[in-house]
């Protein structure tokens, strides 16, 4: 199948079947998706990055949070995604 073909239901099934991703979660009204493990080495000071991928409504709001949030945007360009 080509990526091209798959609507974001099926890319995000497929992520959820290959154990690479979890189901999108709001940070604001959920919170981060952690382990209590994690939750407990939080509430000892323990200092560790969880990377969030960002869904995006339409290219629109992409281009509005790019120009918002700068780490949207050099984090692709790092990663060679641009």
């Amino acid at each position: 199948m080509n990526a091209d073909d798959l609507d974001f239901e099926t890319w995000l099934a497929m992520g959820v079947q290959h154990g690479w991703v979890g189901p999108p979660v709001c940070s604001t009204h959920d919170g981060l998706p952690t382990s209590h493990q994690e939750n407990q080495l939080w509430e000892e000071g323990e200092d560790w990055c969880i990377f969030v991928m960002r869904l995006y409504e339409s290219d629109e709001h992409r281009l509005q949070v790019e120009e918002a949030h700068s780490p949207s945007v050099w984090r692709k360009t790092n990663r060679g995604l641009s």
